[in-house]
């Protein structure tokens, strides 16, 4: 998974990279709040970003209130890791106002982070499996809204116009706007309508050649 990692701190990013690149996830490097926000901007920007605290020009939550401000709505939010030094209840709970999702503080400990970025590869592979999940419904209900509209039928032949104006049979359109799949058969007032005469003459028919045999 590619990770942002937003530290001015070469140490720091040097470990960071490091460990993230040890546990097969591609690091994209930002030294700076505004290169921070322009690359989350993008429309190929990472899912994932660990965002220090301080940085020159742009802290971390600042980054994160402005992204989330940003993805209002969205169906797949980043998830926002803020790196501190500041461990106060007060420091925390300002990190989560601010838009974060999780937070580690500084001197981090390797397998604490590599903890915290599971938890957030879970979180966006569950994210993504819900907005999946909402596109099927939204697909099947406006399917649904196209079989409840007004469909122009041929007094006829039962013909349908579909929306490019050509007349179709009606198991044909139903096919192309939906996953039916269609069974033949005969209702009883066709049956009698339409099979019983012919069966009957037939058997008549039959009949008569028998008797004059």
């Amino acid at each position: 998974m590619r990770i942002l990692v937003a530290e001015d701190d070469p140490v720091s990013e040097q470990l960071l990279t490091t460990f993230l690149r040890r546990w097969d996830h591609e690091p994209v490097v930002c030294r700076t709040g505004p290169e921070a926000w322009e690359a989350l901007q993008r429309p190929d920007a990472p899912r994932m970003a660990i965002l220090d605290w301080m940085m020159p020009e742009l802290e971390g939550p600042e980054v994160a209130r402005r992204l989330r401000e940003r993805e209002a709505g969205a169906s797949e939010p980043a998830y926002l890791i803020l790196l501190t030094a500041l461990d106060s209840p007060a420091d925390i709970v300002a990190g989560f106002e601010a838009g974060a999702d999780d937070y580690v503080t500084k001197p981090f400990n390797k397998d604490e982070l590599r903890a915290r970025v599971r938890v957030g590869a879970r979180v966006l592979d569950l994210r993504h499996s819900l907005a999946e999940r909402v596109r099927e419904l939204e697909r099947a209900l406006a399917q649904n809204r196209t079989l409840r509209g007004l469909l122009p039928i041929c007094s006829y032949c039962k013909k349908i116009r579909d929306d490019r104006n050509y007349w179709t049979e009606v198991e044909s359109y139903l096919a192309q706007i939906s996953e039916a799949e269609f069974s033949h058969g005969v209702c009883p007032d066709c049956y009698d309508r339409h099979l019983r005469p012919a069966i009957d003459e037939l058997r008549a028919e039959k009949e008569r050649r028998a008797a004059g045999g």
